[in-house]
């Protein structure tokens, strides 16, 4: 997060005090190629366009406002709609799950405070029995020499099934499982808003919840209706109801 807080920082820098650099830059490599540049101060024409009744504008605002802030605007817009002050927060409280380096990210109120974001899966008890648990789980784990040289949250959760600690530690290890799918589900999420855009076309844009929902699932779990057979389909959609004509 202090890299995508970097980034950040770095693109407003550059909105605001980059694009005189990035002139010289171009006009550097226009003059080493021969290439023209056209003059900043002068008034921009839309080629292919009638100067008639053309709003006035320069060439330095053409291409300081409308190309190069327009194009650091929208990657900002796209790095706050990701990161949050939500999502931020989430993936602060996940990094604390890391085992690299003996578990030095550690954090055990983060970790309470990332159950809390699950209410569905964490009581008011469950959370009590989460902080005694944390308690023990990271006294365990740092003095243990099975739970070292650890690649990520995956091989942690492993080593704990194959050291029944999921049993000891099982609130614990419903944090951990939580955090391994969180990645799946909200790619799965995204990719089922972006299929609504090729389902639901203009020339299908008044169809019912009951049928976008029919049809998003067939065109999302492509894998498990591949494993079903044509002819299975043609007989179910005949058997609905009498038709005139035979499939």
């Amino acid at each position: 997060m202090a890299l995508v807080k970097s980034c950040k920082e770095k693109l407003h820098w550059m909105r605001n005090n980059g694009f005189n650099a990035l002139v010289e830059e171009v006009s550097s490599f226009c003059d080493k190629h021969h290439i023209d540049v056209p003059n900043m101060d002068e008034a921009f024409i839309l080629p292919g366009r009638s100067r008639h009744n053309a709003p006035i504008k320069t060439n330095r605002h053409h291409y300081r406002v409308e190309l190069f802030i327009y194009v650091i605007d929208e990657q900002l817009t796209e790095l706050d709609d990701r990161f949050n002050e939500v999502n931020t927060e989430l993936l602060i409280c996940l990094a604390c799950l890391s085992p690299n380096d003996s578990f030095v990210a550690f954090d055990k109120q983060k970790l309470l405070h990332l159950a809390q974001f699950y209410p569905q899966d964490f009581s008011d008890g469950d959370l009590l029995a989460l902080d005694d648990q944390l308690e023990l789980y990271i006294h365990y784990v740092s003095s243990s020499s099975d739970f070292s040289d650890f690649q990520g949250i995956g091989d942690l959760a492993k080593k704990m099934v194959e050291t029944r600690m999921h049993r000891t530690f099982n609130y614990v290890y419903l944090l951990i499982t939580l955090a391994l799918v969180l990645p799946v589900a909200t790619a799965s999420v995204e990719r089922a808003f972006s299929v609504m855009n090729i389902i639901k076309g203009p020339l299908r844009n008044k169809m019912g919840d009951q049928w976008l929902s029919d049809s998003l699932l067939v065109y999302v779990e492509k894998d498990v209706f591949d494993c079903i057979e044509n002819e299975a389909i043609m007989l179910r959609f005949q058997n609905m109801k009498p038709r005139r004509g035979q499939l």
